[in-house]
């Protein structure tokens, strides 16, 4: 294929799209499919059972679907899913999974990695988010859409991050991070609600106010969490789908061991 430079080492069971340009000295190892649209730049390497959709955009360095960081991984048949219209940036570091939860790290569509961001094993990341560069997700983290996290970010293992937030940069995110809320320091603390961020996105001034009014109740007043709940959910105004979303969120963190959801889940308790 013209568009494959001539320095690439494409091995003979990937299966490559006709119409992607891939640049000079990537390695594409056997179990790699890559679909119509991608560009590949240079020095990347791509193995593992990886699965990419179309039109993303890799820039130089880029290594995807490499084995878990995970002492625990003994070369099992795990994957790396990626959707549509990513951009991935140089040096981006993509792991495909463990065996510990379905086996499968996913990424989705529309989202914008910047220059050295990790995405760990066993990671979801839905769709329209961007990571700034060099921040660095742990293993079993859940992103959910339009999230924004600044650079230099650390996210702990088996952290969720609700829609529409928005992480500072160079914060240290330990537990749950909350939809629609702005969470920064070290470690991350919930300073405000993305008001700029939703503005942006659509969303009503109503219903920012009502988010307003409850992230007041929640972080800003001496009332217990249980009561904060009570007053937001059984009120004599019934709360929108978002501050709803939001509630339901920090119940589900409340029940997690250190605040994090997802180590509820855990079948075996970790050590």
């Amino acid at each position: 294929m013209s568009n494959i430079h001539l320095t690439a080492i494409i091995d003979k069971g990937a299966e490559i799209a006709e119409d992607v340009i891939i640049g000079p000295y990537t390695v594409i190892d056997a179990g790699v499919k890559i679909n119509s649209g991608n560009r590949i730049g240079s020095h990347c390497y791509f193995t593992g059972l990886t699965t990419i959709g179309k039109n993303n955009n890799f820039y130089a360095y880029a290594s995807v679907g490499t084995a878990p960081q995970d002492i625990g991984y003994k070369n099992e048949p795990t994957r790396l899913i990626i959707g549509d219209n990513n951009t991935f940036r140089e040096f981006v570091t993509l792991n495909r999974a463990t065996t510990k939860e379905n086996g499968e790290t996913i990424i989705g569509s529309n989202n914008f990695l910047m220059a050295y961001a990790h995405v760990g094993h066993d990671c979801v990341l839905s769709d329209n988010i961007i990571i700034a560069n060099a921040t660095q997700l742990g293993g079993h983290v859940r992103v959910a859409e339009y999230v924004g996290i600044g650079g230099l970010g650390g996210v702990h293992h088996l952290v969720s991050i609700g829609a529409h937030a928005y992480i500072g940069g160079a914060a240290r995110i330990i537990q749950d991070v909350p939809p629609f809320m702005i969470t920064e320091g070290h470690p991350g603390k919930v300073r405000a609600i993305n008001s700029i961020g939703l503005e942006r996105r659509g969303f009503s001034m109503e219903v920012i106010a009502e988010l307003e009014s409850a992230f007041k109740l929640i972080w800003r007043s001496n009332l217990t969490s249980e009561q904060v709940f009570q007053m937001i959910m059984n009120g004599e105004k019934k709360p929108c789908k978002e501050v709803t979303m939001l509630v339901e969120f920090l119940q589900n963190t409340r029940k997690g061991k250190h605040g994090r959801y997802l180590e509820s889940l855990r079948k075996t308790p970790a050590r």
